[in-house]
């Protein structure tokens, strides 16, 4: 049986790893399904999702040059919904350095946005100035505390 990208096959699990599990397919070939190809959320360990013996519905997503089977489970499933998007997530929590201080630019920093700045920025170029502005008031806030800490040295001729 000639096997082509893109098909989809019955095979069985033979193998865990913990990078992935080995299925035989028809033919009397095996393929591996990489831990990231298993489910579309997040796979921990291989064991919790299939187990040895196990058949299962794979889609073959490559062959590399060495013959080796590259396979997907999750392809064989439709992709589940994402959630909407609840808006920008530009929010810095301030300083690296650990400092627990809300910052003064940030919407959820601790201030009310003053009274033009409650709406949402409508275009590309309105969301990008603001994005800018955010930025350079982050950067000279950044600036103004790392002088503070920073050694002054006396430099003398």
């Amino acid at each position: 049986m000639e096997l082509e990208v893109g098909a989809i096959l019955d095979g069985k699990v033979t193998g865990i790893t913990n990078f992935g599990a080995f299925v035989s397919l028809p033919g009397g070939r095996s393929g591996l399904v990489h831990i990231s190809e298993i489910a579309y959320s997040y796979v921990s360990e291989v064991s919790s999702f299939l187990q040895v013996g196990q058949d299962v519905k794979v889609k073959l997503i490559g062959i590399d040059e060495s013959g080796r089977i590259n396979l997907s489970i999750k392809r064989t499933q439709p992709q589940p919904a994402r959630p909407a998007h609840s808006g920008p997530r530009t929010q810095m929590s301030g300083p690296r350095s650990g400092g627990s201080r809300p910052h003064a630019a940030s919407p959820r920093g601790g201030q009310r946005p003053a009274a033009g700045q409650n709406r949402e920025p409508s275009s590309f170029e309105d969301k990008l100035k603001q994005y800018l502005s955010e930025s350079e008031s982050r950067l000279s806030d950044l600036n103004r505390s790392g002088e503070s800490r920073r050694p002054r040295r006396n430099r003398r001729g």
